[in-house]
């Protein structure tokens, strides 16, 4: 049988026996790691299944509306799901989100005010989130330019939280803190969710009022608790990621305390209206199914990025994380340090996808990006990261961070054939 599926891939997929059989060793050595996973991924599964059955989940709920929205039971019940699962007082989930940076834009912009501060902890943000700062960009109607003010609190060489620079006066009159749990663009291990609440304690032991906001993007689902749990005030995070499953078309999500879930929803529609309106559209059933899928598809994930990163450290490239390492998100780095190795690589994985594999990325000027990327996503919802992807910003030291995998057979011969594509055009041998 194992001849059968050698053969096929071959003469399908141009895959060749010597890669199949290298990729094959691999897995084998990565199985007491899957087993991990399916634990975390059955944990979260019967979480999410509770909470549908807590709400009584219904075909009611998935009925559309048009219009103003009033009383979309289905929507008002979404919310209510997601705070029961993620622990949280309250959840705005709306397709009208149109991805992570939107949802923490809205939490920033709703709660900041003109002459408060805003800290960092975690290093620069999200490139995305540069121009929303005004860390980047001018008269742009940024948080800079609207009078609040950023402060910033690097990571120490080693890309680790610095508790002392923490721990210092900087923070002592924030008005909000931002967390970011995944390493974004950065070569560093992301954080984890403990970690996450030993920052939040110290920094509410210095001020209780401070509000600390998690960036969840990325790591929904990938441990057995979420950052609500350890005390975050709020978290925000896009489901095109990890919570719609591969399900939902578009949306994002804000969870946390229910005043300062108003005051963000208030910056989606408008003061007085906030959560009350806001037409379905008939997507509540998607929105539903991809939230109870996730915790499968982020396991699926999760077993394609450790595959990966035990392949590629075999062929001695740098991986962050290594397939040993803790994982609080599903995002893999491998460091190529040539640019035509991390164009090669994402080529590759677009060569494997289901939808678009006849096209061949490039690098292009990407809105919200200081340089040029190339972005592999033959995804049946554009630009979704909970499906097989990767990209990676055409600069030194040319870090390619492939994320998703609807499917562990789908992902694990994309990554086959980016590495054959890489062997084929000369850059690299086994």
């Amino acid at each position: 049988m194992q001849s059968n599926l050698a053969s096929l891939l071959e003469q399908k997929f141009a895959v060749s026996q010597k890669v199949y059989r290298l990729c094959k060793e691999i897995e084998a050595q990565v199985a007491n790691k899957f087993s991990e996973i399916e634990y975390i991924s059955q944990f979260n599964q019967y979480k999410v299944l509770n909470a549908f059955q807590n709400h009584q989940i219904s075909d009611s709920h998935f009925v559309e509306t048009t219009g103003y929205g009033y009383d979309d039971l289905g929507r008002d019940t979404l919310d209510a799901v997601y705070a029961d699962t993620f622990k949280s007082e309250d959840a705005l989930v709306r397709h009208q989100i149109i991805s992570g940076t939107h949802a923490l834009s809205l939490c920033l912009f709703g709660i900041l005010r003109p002459g408060d501060i805003l800290v960092s902890v975690t290093g620069k943000p999200y490139d995305t989130l540069e121009e929303v700062i005004g860390i980047r960009g001018k008269n742009n109607g940024s948080l800079k330019e609207l009078g609040v003010r950023y402060k910033q609190i690097d990571l120490t060489p080693e890309g680790k939280m610095n508790y002392e620079a923490i721990n210092s006066s900087i923070i002592r009159n924030a008005k909000m803190v931002l967390i970011q749990r995944s390493k974004g663009y950065d070569w560093r291990p992301s954080l984890t969710v403990k970690e996450i609440g030993e920052i939040i304690n110290m920094i509410k032991s210095i001020n209780p009022n401070i509000i600390c906001m998690v960036d969840n993007c990325y790591g929904e689902f990938v441990e057995t608790i979420e950052p609500i749990e350890v005390g975050a005030d709020l978290i925000a995070g896009s489901l095109i990621k990890n919570p719609g499953g591969g399900l939902a078309p578009t949306g994002g999500y804000i969870a946390g305390k229910k005043d300062y879930v108003k005051l963000a929803s208030y910056r989606l529609t408008s003061p007085g209206i906030g959560k009350k309106c806001g037409a379905s559209l008939g997507m509540n059933r998607q929105l539903f199914q991809g939230f109870f899928m996730a915790p499968h598809v982020v396991a699926e994930s999760l077993k394609s990025a450790i595959f990966c990163a035990a392949l590629f450290e075999q062929l001695g490239f740098e991986v962050c994380p290594s397939a040993n390492d803790i994982r609080t998100d599903i995002i893999q780095a491998i460091k190529f340090k040539k640019p035509d190795l991390v164009i090669s690589f994402c080529q590759g994985i677009q060569k494997g996808a289901p939808v678009d594999s006849f096209v061949q990325p490039q690098p292009w000027d990407m809105p919200g990006y200081d340089s040029q990327v190339i972005m592999a996503a033959g995804t049946f919802i554009q630009g979704a990261s909970i499906e097989l992807s990767a990209d990676a910003p055409i600069k030194p030291p040319y870090i390619a961070y492939m994320q998703g995998g609807l499917i562990w057979n789908h992902t694990q011969l994309g990554i086959m054939i980016a590495l054959q594509n890489m062997i084929d055009k000369g850059l690299i041998n086994i």
